[in-house]
């Protein structure tokens, strides 16, 4: 326990120095472009950018948190380095120039590589065994979550549940729960804070309320599959269109920039929301309800940029549509506003990521107690609906979720 408390105490140390100077630097380049709207303008430039820092300098690291992954489940090299400053510039020049994309991705890359790093830096009396590296990874994971939303216990499990469906590795608890814990608290200890919502009103659990967590997590389940969809189709259908990767995401961003455009003409007048991660929309989310397609332009935006070769993460982009998505619905559903966007909010990304238990307790940390009952019931039916698929290729199905389904068991998402 000593030796994983000084190990974990290291990762903290390095993946929430990294998300503390993350996230103060996307806030300064989401206020930047916030402030120069003309910045969208350069969205193929940015593009550009993102596909040649990829294909000459990251071939190594392109796969990103499914690298992580699959060395979880098969070690075999240390992740390099450059995965750190890659991911970090890359996303940055995303956000930049008003991709919608996410943070998520960057901080468990960024907690992930960090942390494997220390399999050559240990010292002697704290060298890892070869089986120990799969819980250094795991730990790293950990901690980039924790740190970047300010959820440790959620961040902790997201780590142990992220890698395999259906089961969890108890082995790994201890480190998750330091290293998550740790990172969070270096996080805060930078100054840097998070971004609180409110459900101030969470009514008795009753029949009808069962009914709406159901049919929300359905919902949400039918919406994370959609969104995964998307995602798979824009690099489809890039992929076949340009074979040189860096032309894809410029052709992705003239299609996001021209989106934009057409949408700001009439129907959309506010569309720039939809860009970047949208934080003031998801908090807006919490208060009245949202218009009936926000959830999906969301969608929309968020699929092409990630589909093209962007980067950043798709998580916060889940949280906007999984919040707008119960939002809008607050018109027709007998439940406060505030509880079906934190419903939502956690069950799409339940459903994407096929991690129930830990986007259940990322509804506690963050929407509190009273919330529990409603939030585990959207989540779980989320992940139930989401079928056989998910925003992370390299996940194995450790226990199908439907007994005709067991084929499965064993097989990589990608893989299906």
């Amino acid at each position: 326990m000593l030796r994983w408390l000084l190990i974990c105490g290291l990762i903290s140390a390095l993946a929430g120095t990294a998300s503390a100077g993350f996230l103060l630097s996307l806030d300064w380049v989401t206020r930047t472009r916030e402030a120069h709207p003309w910045l969208i303008l350069l969205l193929p430039l940015g593009g550009l950018l993102v596909g040649l820092l990829y294909h000459y300098f990251g071939q190594s690291v392109a796969r990103g948190n499914n690298q992580l992954i699959e060395e979880i489940h098969r070690p075999r090299d240390v992740i390099p380095l450059r995965m750190v400053p890659l991911v970090l510039l890359g996303t940055l020049l995303t956000h930049l120039v008003g991709g919608s994309a996410g943070r998520e991705g960057t901080a468990v890359q960024m907690g992930g590589a960090l942390a494997d790093q220390l399999t050559r830096w240990l010292p002697g009396p704290l060298r890892l065994r070869r089986r120990e590296r799969p819980l250094l990874l795991i730990a790293g994971i950990s901690a980039g979550f924790a740190s970047v939303f300010g959820t440790p216990l959620a961040g902790a499990v997201f780590g142990l549940e992220v890698f395999l469906i259906g089961r969890l590795r108890y082995h790994a608890l201890l480190p998750s729960l330091l290293a998550a814990y740790g990172a969070d608290w270096v996080t805060r200890l930078w100054g840097v804070g998070h971004t609180h919502y409110y459900v101030p009103a969470v009514p008795t659990l009753s029949v009808a309320g069962v009914a709406v967590a159901l049919l929300l997590g359905l919902l949400s389940g039918l919406t994370a599959r959609g969104f995964v969809a998307a995602v798979h189709g824009w690099q489809g259908w890039f992929g076949r269109l340009m074979r040189w990767a860096p032309l894809r995401p410029v052709a992705g961003g003239a299609l996001l920039l021209l989106l934009t455009w057409l949408l700001g003409l009439g129907p959309v007048p506010d569309v720039t929301r939809y860009l970047g991660l949208g934080v003031p929309t998801i908090v807006a989310a919490f208060e009245a309800p949202l218009p009936w397609y926000a959830f999906g332009l969301k969608l929309l935006l968020t699929s092409l940029t990630l589909g093209a070769g962007f980067k950043g993460g798709e998580v916060t982009p889940l949280f906007f549509i999984g919040a707008a998505l119960g939002s809008a619905l607050a018109v027709v559903l007998p439940l406060p506003v505030a509880l079906l966007a934190g419903m939502g909010f956690v069950a799409v990304f339940s459903g994407a990521a096929n991690t129930p238990l830990a986007c259940t307790l990322m509804g506690l940390e963050l929407f509190g107690l009273p919330a529990a009952p409603y939030l585990a019931l959207a989540c779980v039916v989320a992940y139930l609906s989401s079928g056989h698929g998910g925003i992370y290729g390299a996940q194995v199905v450790g226990e199908a979720k439907h007994p005709a389904r067991r084929r499965d068991t064993g097989r990589r998402l990608g893989e299906l």
